[in-house]
């Protein structure tokens, strides 16, 4: 089970880490009719939180074997 969510994790991540931008026009850019890009700050916390995915699902991956 934690190999699986690893993996889920892990792809997560990479996406909002290559990709920030469809990140934003999946989640953000409906509450908004102005057309634009993400800010850079936004961008920034979305690469952040995409390594975090990829080191969490690493971790769960980790454990897998572990136990």
């Amino acid at each position: 089970m934690y190999l699986f969510l690893g993996i889920l994790l892990i792809l997560c991540g990479l996406v909002m880490v290559i990709c920030p931008e469809f990140v934003y026009e999946l989640t953000e850019s409906w509450k908004s009719n102005a057309i634009g890009t993400p800010s850079k700050w936004y961008i920034y916390s979305t690469r952040f939180g995409g390594v975090m995915f990829i080191l969490a699902g690493a971790a769960g991956i980790v454990i897998q074997f572990l136990y």
